[in-house]
């Protein structure tokens, strides 16, 4: 039977993300108490006061900011790690200083949070990976990988930590503002070609991936698995 939201007090960090944005409102949406955090308490503050949440920092690149946080905070019911970027290009043109940031950000930065969270009996932490883990590209071998190794943990801590769950959500090509460093024709040409090309036909949105994040805390029958919320893309 699904698990009710209502009251549950959820920590989403990487909240000033577009998919943590949307997560954001998905949750304060279902009625759980919200917490918001960003590296910095102004990257989030202003989403906070948009959907009622409370706003917090907490560096994940810091292990100490990590451990002071979950310190000085009540257990959560469910942990989201929506933070970490990674860099695209093919292994050979990638330098190793910008592959170990990457593999930072994202890998350790997650695991950090994982490794220190407080999570009460039957509550989920809930990591953000990639479909790249199954559907290989030439120029983003080191995304793929990063996405694995998020999701090689989720099912391990599943039984490490149980009764808690823990869960990766792994989306496809999503519309967010992730995507605005490329140039607007480039991005335009992208999302069509992708979207003639997907079963489904249109490019993802941030709110298809906070859905399935919801889904994975509030059914209290799923644990140790990856989400795959991508349009079909992975089963072309």
């Amino acid at each position: 039977m699904a698990l009710s939201l209502d009251g549950q007090r959820v920590l989403i960090i990487g909240a000033a993300g577009g998919i943590g944005q949307a997560t954001v409102k998905a949750f304060t949406s279902a009625n759980a108490s919200v917490t918001a955090a960003g590296r910095t308490l102004a990257s989030v503050e202003q989403l906070a006061g948009r959907f009622n949440a409370m706003p917090a920092a907490v560096d994940f690149l810091d292990n100490n900011s990590i451990e002071a946080f979950f310190r000085d905070n009540d257990p959560f019911d469910h942990v989201v790690i929506a933070a970490g970027s990674t860099i695209a290009g093919p292994v050979a043109g990638l330098s190793l200083d910008d592959a170990k940031a990457a593999m930072e950000s994202k890998f350790w930065g997650a695991y950090r949070v994982a490794r220190a969270a407080r999570v009460n009996d039957g509550g989920s932490i809930i990591f953000i990976s990639g479909m790249l883990s199954k559907r290989p590209s030439p120029t983003s071998v080191l995304q793929g990988s990063i996405n694995a190794a998020l999701e090689a943990p989720a099912r391990g801590l599943a039984l490490e930590r149980a009764p808690v769950r823990v869960n990766a959500v792994s989306p496809g090509i999503i519309d967010t503002p992730l995507h605005n460093r490329m140039p607007a024709e480039a991005r335009a040409t992208m999302y069509k070609k992708m979207a003639s090309v997907l079963p489904v036909r249109r490019i993802g949105h941030a709110e298809d991936v906070a859905q399935a994040i919801v889904f994975a805390a509030s059914n209290g029958f799923v644990t140790g698995s990856t989400i795959t919320v991508d349009g079909g893309a992975t089963i072309m």
